[in-house]
Order: C-alpha cells, then sequence, then structure tokens
C-alpha cells in the first residue's frame, strides 16, 4: 500500500466458544492488514465478530474461548504463539486499546493522575516523581484536556463523559503505541461530544503516527474517520475497500443492505429499507456463505462453498459468489 509497511497481518483467523450446548465459531478464518498510519474501521451488526477481532490481536479472548486457528503478526512477530509474559509487554506498549465505556473501564478508587502513572510507570519504567507527573501532564495535554494538574487529582465520577474518554485514549497513547484499538469509543456520549472525539482520534492518528482499528456499528463515524472500512458479518469479513470507494461501489449484498439502511442528508424517504431475516446462529456450522438466507441475489453456489476473497478492483476485495462465477438462483 503505496510502499507502506504493515503494522497488522491477519491471516485465517478462527476464534472458538466451547460451551456446554456445543462451539460458537466467533471469528471464520478473517483475513486483515493494518498499513502504517493507516485508520481502518471494522463494522457490521451486533454480534458479527468486531470485538472477539481486538479481543483475539490482544490474546484476551474470554473463558471458554480460545483461537484455533490462523496467524496474528504484529510488525513480522507472530502473536499466537508467543508466551504471556511477552504478550503482556505488548499491551499497552505497542498496542493499546480505547474500551467502550469508559465509566467501568476507570478505576472509581484511585485518582486520574494515579491510573496514568501506574500505566506509565509499568511500560516506560518511569518512577522518579517529577518525572512521572511531567509525563502525565503531557498525556493529558495530548488529548487537549485543559487545567491538566488539576484533572489529575481529580476522581472519574468527577469528569464529565467526554473527559473521561479523553482520559481513556490518553491513557491509551501514553507509551505510544504503533496500533491504537478503539472499541465503539463514543457509545456512551451524546452526538457534539461524539464529533469532537471522533476528530480528536483522527488528529493524534496524524500526528503520532500511530495505526487505529476503529470498531463500531455507525457508518457515519468510519466515513469521517477511516482511510478504510471491512465490513463482517457472522464472523467473517465479507468486503474490504477503501472508504470512498465501498461507499460509492458497495459489491456484497450485505455491504449495500447496510448502505441502503443508513439516511442520506437531504433525501426524503417515507421509512428506511431494512436486512429481511435474522443473523444466523454461530454454532450451526455452514459450509457457505452465512448471508444466503438473508441474500435476494443468492446463487445455488452459496449454500454450498464458502466464497473466496476476491480483488474487484485495485485495494478493493470482496466475498461473494456474484464476484467469483455462478448461476443466480431462480
Amino acid at each position: 500500500m503505496n510502499g507502506k509497511k504493515p503494522v497488522l497481518e491477519i491471516k485465517g483467523l478462527r476464534t472458538q466458544f466451547f460451551l456446554r450446548e456445543g462451539t460458537v465459531t466467533a471469528l471464520d478464518g478473517i483475513d486483515l492488514t493494518i498499513y502504517e498510519n493507516e485508520s481502518v474501521g471494522i463494522v457490521g451488526e451486533t454480534g458479527c465478530g468486531k470485538s472477539m477481532t481486538a479481543f483475539s490481536i490482544l490474546r484476551l479472548v474470554p473463558h471458554p474461548g480460545r483461537i484455533t486457528a490462523g496467524s496474528i503478526k504484529f510488525k513480522g512477530n507472530e502473536l499466537t504463539t508467543i508466551d504471556m509474559d511477552r504478550m503482556r509487554s505488548v499491551r499497552g506498549t505497542k498496542i493499546s486499546m480505547i474500551f467502550q465505556d469508559a465509566s467501568t473501564a476507570l478505576d472509581p478508587v484511585f485518582t486520574i493522575g494515579d491510573q496514568l502513572g501506574e500505566v506509565i510507570s509499568l511500560h516506560q519504567g518511569v518512577y522518579n516523581r517529577a518525572a512521572l507527573e511531567k509525563k502525565i501532564i503531557e498525556a493529558l495535554m495530548l488529548v487537549r484536556i485543559a487545567a491538566p494538574k488539576d484533572v489529575m487529582r481529580m476522581y472519574p465520577h468527577e469528569l464529565s463523559g467526554g473527559m473521561k474518554q479523553r482520559v481513556m485514549i490518553a491513557l491509551a497513547l501514553s507509551c505510544h503505541p504503533s496500533l491504537l484499538i478503539a472499541d465503539e469509543p463514543t457509545t456512551a456520549l451524546d452526538v457534539t461530544i461524539q464529533g469532537q472525539i471522533l476528530k480528536l482520534l483522527k488528529a493524534l492518528v496524524a500526528t503520532t503516527g500511530s495505526s487505529m482499528m476503529l470498531i463500531t456499528h455507525n457508518l457515519g463515524i468510519v466515513a469521517e474517520t477511516c482511510d478504510r472500512i471491512c465490513v463482517m458479518y457472522a464472523g467473517r469479513i465479507v468486503e474490504d475497500a477503501e472508504t470512498f470507494e465501498l461507499f460509492e461501489n458497495p459489491k456484497h449484498p450485505y455491504t449495500e443492505g447496510l448502505l441502503s439502511a443508513f439516511p442520506k442528508l437531504g433525501e426524503k424517504k417515507p421509512e428506511l429499507p431494512v436486512i429481511r431475516g435474522t443473523v444466523p446462529n454461530l454454532m450451526v456450522p455452514f459450509a457457505g456463505c452465512p448471508f444466503v438466507d438473508r441474500c435476494d441475489k443468492a446463487m445455488d453456489a452459496c449454500s454450498k462453498k464458502r466464497p473466496p476473497r476476491v480483488e474487484v478492483s485495485p485495494g478493493h476485495f470482496v466475498s461473494c459468489h456474484l464476484w467469483s462465477g455462478g448461476d443466480v438462483r431462480g
């Protein structure tokens, strides 16, 4: 990609949960590459595997789940096989994550300064009080928090939702990671504050040189923030393209359905279209395309054979039999 090196390379990743009732395949062979200083949006319905992709990258898949196949390479180093001590050194320092709800992610009994200080001390080895305070103030100033000396002495309950989220971003960026994973970072915020946080994230990625993986169900957010978009459905990435290309030329029927349900400024419709049916049961294995029962363009091959990943134009990939040949079901 324009001579840029890949920061993250995922190939054939499968993550499964082994329950009494059966096996849930949360991620089913996904391929994803994120390059230097690139922002990639991961979109899709709730339960499609967006957050599980992030947890798998960080080796934080909750019990009874585990990665059962595939490769995750960070700057050429395989993450699925390294020991947990080395993995802990990757988290926070090289790959950081902003979680959905800052109110639950921040510890209510410690000040903001204490929590930032712990992260900086752990990952950067800074223990001198004056040097540590300087680092904390720098981290808060990076996310444009006014009066950082006052804020570092406050507790989370004393801050607004937007301020808490800025603190979460400061925590994630305090050790200058190469990859920032933002999991629904504006979920609990009002529209005005959402805009401020997204503008801040975009600016920080540009100025720090970090790459970002932004997880959201909101197409408007990725349209404003990301260079490229990956559309997920039932544990698979079904389409991957640059943002403008995806909005202008969607190829997968699921992507087309998502975009048609997205309201456009100035466009008047009596009601927005919906995608019929429901998501498949991930406990039931399927040989073909998981979208087959909801798709108006399904072919005979769709229920029998997994669609291959096809490059339909430079940098635009889709996993759909419509683009790999076959006869449309009558």
